[in-house]
């Protein structure tokens, strides 16, 4: 596979219901959560990092920006719409999302090498339970995109197939805690 590369895709583009406005605009640590998910893919290895947006529609540095205009109809439009952008080159994608800003590049690291030894799907392991960011291997990007409906991203796919699964331990490489309330941003702020 040489001269292939692993892309990364950042989920970015929910309404932020329970937030109050979409959260690839929130700041944590002086940057927007769509600006550090895409950061942190780049800083990880992927090349090239997308993001898809829908409810905040803003330029985001460094990635290449997919616009979902389905994104109210939750995140599997969203995981399809990227799906759907990646370049044909890409060997594998990883996802992450927006709304977890304390998972760090090493996590994203540790997917690729899982993937380069072998791995098909590899998934982010906190405390030995799968999370965010997980890999996926080209061959089983349009079963993903198939089974992505309403607010679930790539779960179907993965509780489908976990004979494919390889959990990739992450505990010293972030943390997966989600952003879903302003709650939850003052908790991450006072850590």
């Amino acid at each position: 596979m040489t001269g292939a590369a692993v892309a990364g895709l950042l989920l970015a583009a929910g309404g932020g219901s329970r937030f109050g406005g979409p959260k690839a605009l929130v700041e944590f640590e002086g940057e927007r959560l769509a600006d550090r998910g895409v950061r942190t893919l780049a800083e990880g290895g992927c090349r090239p990092v997308l993001v898809v947006l829908g409810a905040a529609d803003v330029p985001v540095a460094g990635a290449v920006v997919v616009r979902n205009p389905g994104w109210a109809a939750g995140m599997g439009s969203s995981l399809r719409a990227g799906l759907r952008a990646l370049p044909p080159d890409a060997a594998a994608v990883v996802v992450a999302l927006a709304d977890q800003p304390l998972v760090r590049p090493e996590a994203v690291r540790r997917l690729i090498a899982a993937f380069w030894a072998g791995a098909r799907v590899a998934v982010a392991a906190y405390g030995g339970a799968p999370r965010n960011p997980v890999l996926i291997a080209r061959e089983h990007l349009a079963e993903v995109a198939a089974l992505a409906e309403g607010d679930v991203g790539a779960r179907p796919f993965l509780r489908a197939h976990p004979e494919l699964v390889t959990p990739v331990p992450c505990d010293d490489a972030g943390d997966p805690v989600d952003v879903d309330t302003p709650a939850d941003l003052r908790r991450l702020h006072e850590r």
